[in-house]
Parts: C-alpha cells; sequence; structure tokens
C-alpha cells in the first residue's frame, strides 16, 4: 500500500508536522495527537475503491489547531514525587540499561517491597501512579508481575527486547494494588481480564520518571480488547499538572487528544504484523464516575488475589 512506502511516508509526516507546528508546539500532547490521527493509514473500501481519510483533514486543520490549543503546556511542578519521597520508599537499579537484566527495585528501611502490592491505591488527592514508561520514551518498561517483588523491566518477546515502533506521547504506568482478573468474564462484553495491573495513560505537561508515584485524578477509561483480553486503559491527569484544573471528566480533555489515544492503541501493534485492537462500549470513553468503578471492581479483585481467595498462578504476590 502507498502509505506504507517509507518515501510517501516521510513526505507526508514532514508536511503535517510543517503545518501543525505552525499553530503548536512540538513538543506538545496536542501536536502529538493531532499527528497521530492525521497519520493513520487510511481505510479502504473495498466494493467502492475509495478511501476513507482521517476524522481530522487538512482542510481543518487550520482552524482546529487553533481551537485545539486551549492552554499553553508549561512546568508547573507536577506532583510527580521519587519513591523515596512516598511512604519511606527508594528506587535501585540492578542490571544495565537496556539489556534483559536491567531491574529497578523499590525498597524501604526494612528490605525490597513490591511496587504493585506494597504501594497504596490511594495517595492524599488522587490515585497513585507507578510510572513505568515516561512521555516520548519507546522501551516497553512494566512492572514484573511474575518476578519476587515485582520490579520493572523490559519486556521480551521472542528473545528480544520490546520496544514501541515509535515514542508514546503521554506517561504511561498503572495504579498499585489493582487486578484484571483473568477469571472473570466481563457481563457486557464477555471477555476476561488480562492479569494485569489496570493500566494509566497521562496526560499532563512533563515526562515523569520511571518508578516515580503521581497522584492522578481519573478522566474516563476506555475498555481496549487486546488478543481478546479486557485490557482498561484509565485516562488521568497528574492532580497538580495546570491542565487538572480545566479538565475533571472525559468531556473536558480534547477530542482530537481522546481520538488520537484510541487509534494508537488500536493501531500500535500492526507493524509486527499483530491484528488491530478492538474496544468496548461502541469505542467511545466511559466517563470520570464510571472510570471510580472500574478501579474499585480492580482493586477488589487485587484484594481477593492478595488474600489467596483467587489463585494466583504464575504471579508473585508474597
Amino acid at each position: 500500500m502507498l502509505w506504507r512506502t517509507a518515501a510517501n511516508a516521510c513526505t507526508l509526516r514532514a508536511i503535517v508536522e510543517s503545518r501543525l507546528s505552525s499553530t503548536l508546539s512540538r513538543d506538545s500532547l496536542q501536536f502529538q495527537s493531532l499527528l497521530i490521527t492525521l497519520l493513520r493509514p487510511p481505510v479502504i473500501d473495498k466494493h467502492n475503491m475509495k478511501l476513507s481519510l482521517s476524522t481530522v483533514t487538512f482542510l481543518a486543520l487550520a482552524g482546529s489547531a487553533n481551537a485545539f490549543s486551549l492552554a499553553a503546556i508549561r512546568y508547573a511542578g507536577a506532583r510527580s514525587i521519587s519513591a523515596a519521597a512516598l511512604f519511606g520508599v527508594s528506587t535501585q537499579q540492578a542490571g544495565e540499561t537496556a539489556t534483559e537484566s536491567f531491574r529497578l527495585q523499590f525498597k524501604n528501611d526494612e528490605g525490597i517491597i513490591s511496587p504493585w502490592h506494597d504501594i497504596p491505591l490511594k495517595g492524599e488527592k488522587g490515585y497513585n501512579m507507578v510510572v513505568e514508561i515516561p512521555k516520548m520514551t519507546k522501551a516497553k518498561m512494566e512492572i514484573a508481575t511474575k518476578e519476587e517483588s515485582n520490579p520493572i523491566a523490559q519486556d521480551v518477546k521472542k528473545g528480544k527486547l520490546r520496544d514501541y515502533h515509535g515514542p508514546i506521547f503521554w506517561n504511561y504506568g498503572c495504579l498499585p494494588q489493582t487486578w484484571e482478573d483473568p477469571n472473570e468474564e466481563h457481563p457486557e462484553l464477555k471477555v476476561f481480564g488480562d492479569n494485569d495491573p489496570i493500566d494509566v495513560v497521562e496526560i499532563g505537561s512533563k515526562a515523569l520518571a520511571m518508578g516515580s508515584v503521581t497522584e492522578v485524578k481519573p478522566l474516563g477509561v476506555l475498555a481496549m480488547i487486546d488478543d481478546g483480553e479486557l485490557d482498561w486503559k484509565v485516562l488521568a491527569v497528574s492532580v497538580d499538572d495546570p491542565l487538572a484544573e480545566q479538565y475533571n471528566d472525559i468531556d473536558d480533555v480534547p477530542k482530537a487528544i481522546q481520538d488520537g489515544i484510541r487509534e494508537w492503541f488500536r493501531w500500535y501493534k500492526t507493524p509486527d504484523d499483530k491484528p488491530l485492537n478492538g474496544f468496548g462500549f461502541d469505542e467511545k470513553y466511559l466517563n470520570a464516575a464510571e472510570s471510580e468503578k472500574v478501579i474499585q471492581e480492580t482493586h477488589e479483585a487485587w484484594k481477593k488475589l492478595k488474600d489467596g481467595k483467587t489463585e494466583a498462578g504464575k504471579l508473585w504476590v508474597n
């Protein structure tokens, strides 16, 4: 297909970036979300042999970009704190960065602890997010749920370290003391949990350090279905970020950001010849109130796991 060729892709990207940068900062989430949407591959109508273009078009771009710049993205001291400042916890690295041996471990005065089980779900102002992947990085880092004490490690597939095919445009992590139960079928979606803590997409102004803990405010949640498993994505903002004053629910988040995040998660595995991911609830985000319910459900599932009421399998829960 034409859009897959390197020459055409590079030319199109250059044109789109030039047009967007006339009104938006290249480092802003708005810029990156619009870029994702505009560069999304077109959908082919096989019957009429026509192309269905991206929902955001060049014809509308000049006007929408100005309207989309609702707030300047600038650093104002988000509540991203090192683990050392929270509950007397610190982090330590073992192994070399960008190798299979790398581990980021969490510890307190008594020794190594688990960021999944020992950091509480809630903080003073919001939910505690454990940051696994900082904004604008590519390495697929995650809490190792099957390893002792659950350090952060780089995911490995087929013997190779896993990287995204391009940087992510938000901070990515999870909520501790939550679990998407693979034994529990969702009553409406008829799929089972993905056996991981619930994921968080934080859309604030700054890149947050791997292993840091940030109090966030949930704005909405997306029911992604990945390989037949339910993989909730909580859209959130740091409680002390400038955008937190504007964003209180999913309808406060610009549509281009919502669409950009959803489409990124839809397409990101396709370069590895994996199928598109799907989404429940007509591909719509559930609102902040529903997000709270989903988080609480996953917290209750975690408590059953931790108490031994649910079989842990290979998960480390001690």
